[in-house]
């Protein structure tokens, strides 16, 4: 019999702010262990948390941005959530249960068969706990409290995602999203931005199954990888009779298994209880109209725009709304070269531009070719300088030549006019040291065709007795005889009016 596999997820996303959500300490990644760890942080007796302003700026950035003002709670409350671990110095730890900043909202993006829309729950802010560090010196353990009151922001899902990669995707275009408002950094490996997932399995139609929730997911191929095996182990489980506890558990990458860490806790065993020291969160309507006129134009209204306004298809608009960088690259491109040239700017990012990042491992915004010079080789085409086989060629060239580094990276950009100019040179040089440039004369074409018909009378009788492949023979002879410079559309048209001759 079939099995449905239900996943919602949780992500803990780091709010982009310099300190902490009640202290004035760092949040710097990287310090030196409990360098940024303040009174407040470890809970000394007699401080008292004080609210980061810029932290609730993000929650409601963040809430604009997946339902508008309606899902802002004008009014929410900090809890305190009771447990007790040795990085949590204060014994419990601050967030919003029952009233959250945002209730509400939704994430659409796009699999590969459709659109797919996941219903948010709910995200609050929090703020987060220490770390164990686990070292293999005389068995001893340490705990760093950098990270103790960084400001979170947990987003919740409604269980509405059927399949790993569903919810990478989810997961994806969360990420893509509080990167694109600013209110994350997105740094999954310095754990900025990290998903727990929560799957059951089911018979198709039937009840909700017992979930079991996997902790800290920090990459998208661990996400898909631990939902993969752990509907495998329940359906196995259930399928040999026996019985799913609800439970969280960790994934292991180096066995590919997730192993239970505890029996799941629910929301009673936490004595949630509203923060004493804490008032609650009043949020005025003029303060979320003037966070919501800062918002950059979201992307799924840059989608809707570019398929509009460009006459691109709904693929090429996704790809183009992945990032903030490579919208921002793509509109460069056509704000050179016009809209009509917006499909060809397209397809060399999703195409060559895309390939050269991932063999490199870097995103756009560190790519060596930059969006002046890409519009230029493209430009280059249009005018019949080079060849779009050619232009591949002076694309990797120019890749080759620049080397990213973090001083290139951090100075100054010059001038609109001034960059444009440069690249201009800069590909106009390519095509010259490549020898690239296209053969366009004309009367230096026909001698080369004569040439080509003179020593293939083969081809030539072949295609006056109607063979179609013949043609595309004699225009390779042509191409041959040019190195791969001549002009193919010229070459086409002196070659059909020679043979109607």
């Amino acid at each position: 019999m079939d099995w449905e596999i239900v996943i919602g997820i949780e992500t803990h996303a780091q709010l982009s702010t310099v300190s902490k959500i009640f202290s004035g300490a760092a949040t710097q990644f990287g310090a030196a262990p409990n360098a940024q760890a303040c009174a407040v942080d470890i809970a000394l007796p007699g401080v008292l948390p004080v609210l980061n302003r810029g932290a609730v700026e993000r929650a409601v950035r963040f809430g604009l941005a997946v339902g508008g003002p309606e899902v802002i709670s004008r009014r929410s409350v900090f809890a305190r959530k009771n447990y007790f671990y040795p990085d949590l110095p204060k014994g419990y730890q601050i967030s919003q249960y029952e009233l959250p900043i945002v209730t509400g909202g939704a994430i659409s993006f796009l699999t590969r068969d459709a659109e797919k829309t996941v219903r948010l729950t709910r995200a609050h802010l929090e703020e987060d706990a220490g770390k164990s560090l686990h070292e293999d010196f005389r068995g001893m353990s340490g705990i760093d409290l950098n990270r103790a009151g960084t400001p979170l922001l947990e987003i919740v899902t409604e269980p509405d995602m059927r399949s790993a990669e569903e919810a990478v995707a989810y997961a994806k275009a969360l990420h893509a999203l509080v990167r694109w408002i600013g209110i994350c950094d997105g740094n999954m490996q310095e754990g900025s931005f990290r998903c727990d997932a929560n799957v059951s399995v089911r018979r198709p139609g039937g009840p909700l199954g017992t979930r079991r929730e996997i902790k800290n997911l920090n990459s998208f191929r661990f996400l898909q990888q631990a939902i993969e095996y752990e509907a495998r182990w329940q359906i196995g489980t259930l399928e040999d009779g026996g019985s799913i506890q609800q439970a969280t558990v960790l994934f292991d990458p180096d066995t590919g298994a997730t192993r239970m860490m505890r029996t799941k806790e629910d929301a009673h065993d936490y004595r949630y209880f509203p923060d004493p020291d804490l008032l609650p969160l009043v949020i005025g309507s003029d303060t979320i109209e003037q966070i919501r006129s800062e918002l950059p134009e979201l992307p799924a209204a840059k989608r809707e725009r570019y398929q509009r306004d460009f006459g691109l298809s709904v693929y090429d608009a996704d790809v183009l709304t992945q990032s903030r960088e490579t919208a921002e690259y793509f509109e460069e491109m056509v704000s050179r070269l016009g809209l009509s040239a917006a499909k060809t700017c397209a397809n060399w990012i999703s195409g060559e531009l895309a390939a050269a990042l991932n063999r490199a491992g870097v995103d756009i915004a560190q790519s060596p070719v930059t969006s002046e010079q890409l519009a230029w080789v493209i430009a280059r085409i249009d005018d019949g300088t080079i060849s779009s086989r050619a232009a591949k060629d002076v694309f990797q060239s120019l890749w080759q030549r620049e080397n990213v580094t973090a001083a290139a990276l951090s100075a100054p950009r010059p001038t609109l006019e001034a960059s444009i100019s440069a690249a201009g040179r800069e590909v106009d040089e390519v095509i010259q040291q490549l020898g690239l440039k296209q053969i366009s004369d004309t009367s230096e074409l026909e001698k080369i065709v004569d040439g080509v018909l003179a020593a293939n009378p083969k081809s030539v009788e072949e295609y006056r007795a109607g063979k179609e492949k013949a043609f595309n023979a004699l225009v390779g002879q042509a191409m041959k005889a040019t190195r791969g410079k001549g002009n193919p559309a010229q070459i086409n048209e002196i070659l059909k009016k020679k043979l109607a001759g």
